[in-house]
């Protein structure tokens, strides 16, 4: 299966988020963010777009922690190797957690079929392979 660059690129949400800190002081800086359907932008300023982090939702293993107090709704990001990056956003209008929940079950939908083709190609292809594989079934 393969993706059409507008696809790729395609922005599911723009906006703003606050993300602890990894020092000692854990303080919640804004941050701007654009999250696309394979990856999470994260930019320090508003303007200057150039240096940011990308976090590409293949590395990310799920959203955890979802916990809404009064004004913000804040969430953790776990990622495939286990480290946890924290963000908050405040009220109903910045869901910016299920959004994220939903892309990422969205890129893990399209991969799990992308696999699947290719495993059916790849069995095709060796027509050997799959006379074998009968030759074994009870």
């Amino acid at each position: 299966m393969r993706m059409s660059a507008a696809e790729i690129c395609q922005v599911l949400k723009e906006g703003e988020l606050e993300k602890r800190s990894d020092n000692l002081l854990q303080l919640w800086k804004r941050k701007t963010c654009v999250l696309t359907t394979d990856s999470l932008n994260i930019y320090a300023d508003t303007q200057k777009r150039s240096k940011g982090k990308e976090l590409k939702l293949q590395s990310i293993k799920k959203v955890d922690c979802v916990e809404r107090t009064g004004k913000f709704v804040y969430f953790t990001i776990v990622t495939t190797d286990n480290k946890e990056i924290d963000f908050r956003c405040t009220g109903e209008e910045n869901c910016w957690n299920a959004v994220i929940t939903m892309a990422l079950i969205d890129y893990q939908n399209r991969k799990a079929i992308q696999d699947f083709k290719t495993r059916q190609d790849n069995e095709s292809a060796s027509p050997g392979q799959q006379e074998r594989r009968m030759a074994r079934a009870p």
